[in-house]
């Protein structure tokens, strides 16, 4: 009867439970393990979709094909070592999704790197653009005249006018509208009297003209709202005033498109309709 008994109940030995246990936590843990894999899918998951459809759009990036952020591992079986065992499956599965998940962190990091760079090249173009009026509204007499087929003050003739002239007492302050670095800094011109060009980078030059005086010199930096000079009448002028130009890739553009960075729409409403008016220039 014991051998029997013996026979249909097998008897665990205490290294064999201790094995049991050991298994089903192992088990046990696993599935942890999978839990927060899938929890830092969903949230890298959301990464990458902001990446692609936010930051990437915004600094003018291609954004990441699917394909490539979710691409295998081609090549020799990676996981033979682990086939064999009990749980072969759980173990390989789990390392599977680790590795991927892994390969897309990579994929990631190296797009946030790239965004990082971008942005570091956005704020420097953003300063660097010449965005502000370059005289004060407040030590403005009036903006006198815009861009575009403009009175000559001395023929009387109509022709191209290449900026805009904002009328102010002579000795105004006149600022950089970007960061830059001082290319020209002298009266040596015909009609600009006084005058100062800026090389913001990107394409942009801006132009600054008939100025009692200045106070920079050629070579040196600058930074947007930094004091350059002041307003006068030098050179081909018929009163004192400002005459400033913007220069994009060697072609003179709008200064009126410009002053984002230092009027109120009320005021740059105000501007554009006596920019607009076809009276007379002051240069």
């Amino acid at each position: 009867f014991l051998l029997v008994f013996i026979a249909g109940h097998y008897i665990e030995s205490p290294k064999e439970k201790a094995l049991k246990r050991e298994l089903a936590n192992l088990e046990f843990q696993y599935e942890l393990l999978n839990k927060k894999m899938s929890q830092a899918e969903t949230v890298l998951a959301n990464i990458e979709e902001r990446d692609n459809s936010i930051y990437r759009l915004y600094f003018e990036a291609n954004p990441i094909p699917e394909e490539q952020r979710k691409a295998g591992f081609g090549g020799v079986n990676r996981y033979k070592k682990l086939e064999g065992f009990d749980n072969s499956e759980l173990i390989i599965n789990s390392n599977k999704r680790i590795d991927k998940l892994l390969k897309r962190i990579v994929v990631q990091s190296k797009s946030l790197d790239e965004i990082a760079v971008l942005a570091e090249e956005k704020e420097k173009l953003l300063a660097s653009i010449p965005a502000i009026q370059p005289v004060n509204n407040k030590d403005l007499t009036r903006m006198a005249s815009g861009y575009g087929m403009r009175s000559d003050p001395f023929t009387k003739q109509r022709k191209m006018h290449w900026g805009m002239d904002f009328t102010a007492p002579r000795g105004t302050p006149v600022y950089a509208s970007g960061d830059g670095v001082v290319v020209r800094a002298d009266s040596n011109s015909s009609g600009y009297g006084n005058h100062i060009r800026i090389d913001h980078g990107y394409g942009y030059v801006s132009l600054y003209a008939h100025l009692y005086k200045y106070n920079v010199q050629k070579n040196q930096k600058v930074k947007r709202g930094d004091l350059i000079g002041f307003v006068g009448s030098t050179g081909r002028s018929e009163a004192p005033h400002l005459h400033y130009e913007i220069f994009k890739d060697d072609q003179r553009i709008n200064p009126i498109n410009f002053y984002y960075g230092s009027l109120t729409p009320e005021e740059f409403s105000k501007l554009l309709e006596r920019a607009s008016l076809e009276n007379q220039s002051l240069d």
